[in-house]
């Protein structure tokens, strides 16, 4: 199955790609694209620590990924009032 994955600021910078497609095996989770895209990206942060979105909606760990899914990684937002 593939999946399209598209990576903002920081995220981008790291794996040095807008959007990405990504082949994986048929009932591979949310957990496993993390693990593989952190393997092929060192740079990004450790799997546990980058959150994604699929089509559009906060994604679990655990929620199975479907052929032709979106697939959002959102880097932590930071900042404040002063």
């Amino acid at each position: 199955m593939r999946v399209n994955v598209r990576f903002f600021a920081a995220f981008r910078e790291f794996a040095g790609h807008d959007n990405l497609d990504v082949v994986l095996d048929p009932g591979s989770t949310v957990h496993d694209l993390r693990i593989r895209l952190h393997d092929q990206f060192p740079r990004l942060p450790q799997p546990e620590r980058i959150v994604v979105a699929v089509n559009a909606e906060y994604a679990d760990p655990d929620l199975a990924l479907a052929d032709n899914d979106e697939v959002a990684l959102i880097p932590p937002v930071s900042g404040g009032s002063s």
